[in-house]
């Protein structure tokens, strides 16, 4: 659905300027930050990301990424230097919460606390860090445990862990929005969703959108404006709209490019963009995005998906 452009190798992780209408797309070998028009589909600009193999000086110490600002500088996108091209490797995640930067270190099974781009401190806890993300109108650390199948709510000041709960069956991915945080349980098949201002306890089970056996879901993004979870469906290489925060409406389904592994939403156009690692490519799908194949798009807005618990 929607039109698809070459963008690099391993495109693994993309992240939306709603401001700009631009995305932002981590490809690799080389490192490049891709820039794309969220209104003409066009790349506008490529930019080389250091890799530290020049003998400038001693190279970074690990995690060694970089961190870039997008939705209005309350996000930031962590971007890996190409050491590694192993599938089964998850891209780092960021995240800024009360102006600190939090970085995971899978290798260290840790989530670093970052002081002028250089690891300063670590959570106390010794984890296996999945996504992670601010949480509670931005208040507090989010962060999910892949091996422990938790989903943790850490202070970023103290770093002290304030709230913790099981994640389901193999929780990888999580977004926030205001006081609902929404994981992907990829083995589980299911969305899961957390509340941060249940009474007295920081954190409580919300509940649970369940999506077809074996879909495998992974990428998350979350349209504000629209209030819908866009999902992608890795073992069936499709993407899901669902209708959050209450709202009623309908499932949409796409097809997508192959390892959909990451997406995100413009969300003043409500553009959509998937990346394909696989083949290197990023699928746009919105209003203003369309080629030969819009119809089947159009059509895949009115086909409904049936979910299964």
């Amino acid at each position: 659905a929607g039109r698809v452009l070459r963008v690099g190798p391993l495109a693994d992780a993309v992240v939306a300027d709603p401001n700009a209408h631009v995305f932002a797309v981590a490809v690799h070998n080389p490192s490049r930050l891709i820039l794309v028009s969220a209104r003409t589909g066009r790349i506008r600009e490529r930019v080389a990301i250091p890799t530290g193999t020049r003998r400038t000086g001693a190279p970074p110490p690990a995690p060694a990424v970089f961190l870039v600002p997008a939705e209005t500088g309350r996000r930031a996108l962590a971007i890996q230097p190409a050491r590694r091209t192993a599938t089964q490797e998850r891209p780092p995640s960021a995240a800024i919460v009360l102006g600190r930067t939090f970085v995971t270190d899978a290798r260290a099974a840790a989530v670093v606390a970052l002081d002028r781009g250089r690891p300063a401190r670590t959570l106390p806890a010794t984890i296996h860090p999945g996504g992670l993300v601010a949480a509670d109108f931005d208040r507090r650390l989010a962060v999910v445990a892949t091996r422990e199948r938790t989903l943790a709510l850490y202070d970023p000041r103290t770093l002290r862990r304030v709230a913790q709960l099981p994640a389901g069956a193999g929780p990888t991915s999580v977004v926030a929005g205001g006081d609902r945080l929404y994981v992907a349980d990829t083995r589980g098949n299911a969305i899961l969703v957390f509340a941060t201002d249940a009474g007295r306890r920081p954190l409580a089970r919300a509940g649970r959108l369940a999506l077809p056996r074996g879909s495998a879901p992974y990428g998350l993004a979350l349209d504000p404006v629209r209030q819908r979870l866009w999902v992608t469906l890795t073992a069936r290489n499709e993407l899901v709209s669902l209708p959050i925060g209450g709202r009623a409406g309908p499932t949409r389904r796409f097809p997508t490019v192959q390892q959909p592994d990451a997406v995100a939403v413009d969300s003043a156009l409500g553009t959509v963009a998937v990346t394909g690692r696989a083949q290197g490519v990023l699928q746009l799908i919105g209003a203003g995005i369309a080629n030969s194949a819009g119809e089947s798009a159009r059509a895949a807005l009115r086909r409904p998906l049936r979910t299964a618990g």
